[in-house]
Parts: structure tokens; C-alpha cells; sequence
């Protein structure tokens, strides 16, 4: 074989093993290790008092609603801290929230979602840390399944589910998530999850991190939390549900954003370094974390490399026209909004977002103030 054919195939098998084969690979890893895995909390254990955290900016429209559905939860009213800590919010959003019922409401210079939550936190007393977006509304389970994993004195972090509402749009962000959460489960199962979100986790005080503002929890905890010897899982049975960013161009642009946030953790926020880091764990990060990110460079070399490749056979032309098909069918799903199409103009979108995630990041730096995304609240 020539090198470019080297190049060609090493690229397209990573992109496969990426997708199709790590998923697969964790699945037999826990049907051979059953019974050796960490089991699922099951809800019913000891009541701690909980911190809610949730942390708005500009949520004057919904906030009130938020604070509601923490008081609905099935859990002690007494032993439940409910916190909203305003980011800069230019509109009423503190005085809803105190009207609503909120324990604590701060209202703070805007310095980004992280920070604070870092303020909330050093305000709560809480014996454990709960976080919520404002715009996601937990089943009224939810609290009681995310406290049952700290049942497991290991665990410093878990996260629930969300569900995704749509109103008919063009976004598949849905599909994308049930894939994602099969993968989380199954890395729970054998060690610890490699990410997070924002719309349902929570956190013991003393596993708690102060991270740089502009990176986010979603990612930081979870493998800081291994480093520092704790673990990091997914309880399913926590479960929210929040508004989708309607069309597929919105969720290009959120996931730009949230990528200009994830590069710093990537390139200098220790997620590269293995150290802290159990084999399994490591072989995880890179699995579902590096090479995940890596797919916009492995695209583009496939791409390159197949071209140069036509003329050496008939299996490169059929692999150049499957490439060129995908990126027609991103096109076309601009025009004809069928399933198939929006499929792939969501998959073609969402991996370019990754890497405009980079170059923003690379060309000015990532703030850390935010907005909410447009069509979610």
C-alpha cells in the first residue's frame, strides 16, 4: 500500500471505531465483566439536605417556573436549599425569583455560569450539591435517583437524563443524545463517564472543584473527579427534559459555542494528561473524548487522501462517492427537510462545529459570560 492509502484507511478506521466500534467495544466489556461493574443506585437511602444550584442569566421568562418545579420534587421541603444565583441578569430575573419562592437568590456582576455557581456554592448549606440549568424541569423522582448514587461512598459526581422537546423543528439533537447516553451508561457501568451536562448533576461539597470560568462543568468534573479518586457516573433514572435549539443551524451554533468552552479543558485543562488517570479510564478519554473532537481533521484527511486515491481501484471511488453523498445530502437537507437529509446536514454541522469551536477559541479566546441559546426557553 502507499502511504496515502495508509493515511486513507487509518483516518476512515478511526472515524468507524469512533462511532461504531467504541460504542460496540463497551458493550462486550460489560457482558464480559458483569457482575464485576458498579451496580445502579436504586432510590430509597438516607435523606441528606440538598443545595440547588441554578444558575440564570436573562431567565426572567421561565425562572419562576423553575423554582416550582424544585419545590414539586420528591423530597423533604425542609432538607431542600433552593439557590438561583444571577449572572448579571440585565432584567427582573432576581425578583421572580425570590416572588417564586427561591431560599437564596444572588445577584452577582456577570462573570460567567461558573462562577456563579463557585458563589452559590460557597453560600449553600447543602450536604450535597445539586445543579440545574434554568430551563430544564426535573421529574418530580429526579433529586431522590441523583441523591441514591452517593449511597456509594466512591462517588464524588453524578449526572441524570435529559429529554429533548422539540416543536417539530429540523434539529436531530435528540437522536444524537440517545446514542450518547447508551455510551454513558455503559462507561458508568465499568468506571466513570467522561462527560456530563448541565441540566441535571450533582456534586459532594468536598469533591467540589473550582475550575477556570471559561471551562465548564460538563467536562471538567468528570475526570478530575477520577484524578482525585473519586467516581463519576450516570444515574438514568434522574431524568429532566428541556427545549431543543429548534433548527439544526441554532445547534450548530450552540455546539460552536460549548466547543470554545471544551478546547481549553482539551488542550490545557488536563484532560490530556493521563496522570490520575486508571488504564481503563485513560483508554475511555481517548476513545470517547480525543478522538470524538479529532473527527473534523480525520474527515477532512479522508476526503483529501480519497481524492488522491481515485484511479487505484474501484473501492476508492465508491468510498469518494459515499463521502460526497453525505455532504449533498447536508446540503439538500437545507432545502428538503426530510429525515434522512437532516440527518445528515445534523452529523456534517455538528462535527464542523467542533472545529469553528477551535478557531474561535484559537482567534480570540472563549468568554466566560453567556447567553441562553435562542428557541430553548
Amino acid at each position: 500500500m502507499t502511504a496515502v492509502a495508509v493515511v486513507f484507511w487509518v483516518a476512515v478506521g478511526l472515524l468507524v471505531y469512533a462511532q461504531l466500534g467504541y460504542p460496540l467495544l463497551l458493550e462486550l466489556l460489560g457482558r464480559v465483566r458483569r457482575g464485576r461493574g458498579v451496580a445502579a443506585a436504586v432510590p430509597g437511602g438516607a435523606e441528606p439536605s440538598v443545595s440547588l444550584v441554578i444558575a440564570a442569566h436573562r431567565e426572567a421568562p421561565i425562572i419562576a417556573a423553575k423554582v416550582a418545579n424544585a419545590r414539586e420534587l420528591d423530597w423533604p421541603a425542609e432538607r431542600l436549599e433552593v439557590i438561583v444565583a444571577c449572572d448579571g441578569s440585565p432584567d427582573d430575573t432576581p425578583a421572580r425569583a425570590r416572588a417564586a419562592g427561591a431560599d437564596v437568590v444572588l445577584e452577582l456582576p456577570w462573570g460567567g455560569k461558573v462562577r456563579a455557581q463557585d458563589a452559590a456554592v460557597e453560600r449553600a448549606g447543602g450536604e450535597l450539591l445539586a445543579f440545574s440549568d434554568a430551563n430544564a424541569l426535573w421529574e418530580p423522582g429526579a433529586l431522590r435517583a441523583l441523591a441514591a448514587a452517593f449511597d456509594d461512598a466512591r462517588v464524588g459526581y453524578a449526572c441524570g437524563q435529559v429529554r429533548f422537546l422539540s416543536d417539530a423543528g429540523t434539529n436531530q439533537e435528540g437522536l444524537y443524545w440517545r446514542y450518547e447516553m447508551a455510551i454513558r451508561a455503559r462507561e458508568s457501568q465499568l468506571q466513570s463517564v467522561t462527560a456530563g451536562n448541565g441540566a441535571i448533576y450533582a456534586v459532594r461539597p468536598e469533591a467540589y472543584l473550582h475550575v477556570d470560568p471559561i471551562m465548564g462543568h460538563d467536562l471538567s468534573l468528570p475526570f478530575n473527579m477520577v484524578k482525585r479518586g473519586w467516581r463519576a457516573v450516570y444515574a438514568p433514572a434522574a431524568r429532566a427534559v428541556e427545549k431543543m435549539v429548534p433548527t439544526v443551524e441554532g445547534e450548530f451554533a450552540r455546539k460552536r459555542r460549548m466547543m470554545s468552552h471544551a478546547w481549553p479543558i482539551v488542550l490545557r485543562g488536563g484532560l490530556l494528561s493521563p496522570r490520575g488517570y486508571p488504564p481503563l479510564y485513560a483508554f475511555m478519554v481517548v476513545s470517547h473524548r480525543l478522538l470524538r473532537y479529532a473527527t473534523p481533521l480525520l474527515h477532512a484527511v479522508a476526503l483529501v487522501a480519497n481524492a488522491a486515491l481515485l484511479g487505484q481501484g474501484w473501492v476508492y471511488v465508491a468510498t469518494f462517492a459515499l463521502q460526497v453523498a453525505v455532504l449533498a445530502a447536508a446540503l439538500a437537507g437545507r432545502v428538503v427537510p426530510v429525515r434522512a437529509l437532516l440527518v445528515a446536514r445534523y452529523y456534517v454541522l455538528t462535527t464542523a462545529s467542533m472545529a469553528a469551536g477551535l478557531w474561535d477559541y484559537l482567534r480570540h479566546g472563549t468568554p466566560a459570560g453567556w447567553s441562553p441559546p435562542e428557541g430553548t426557553r
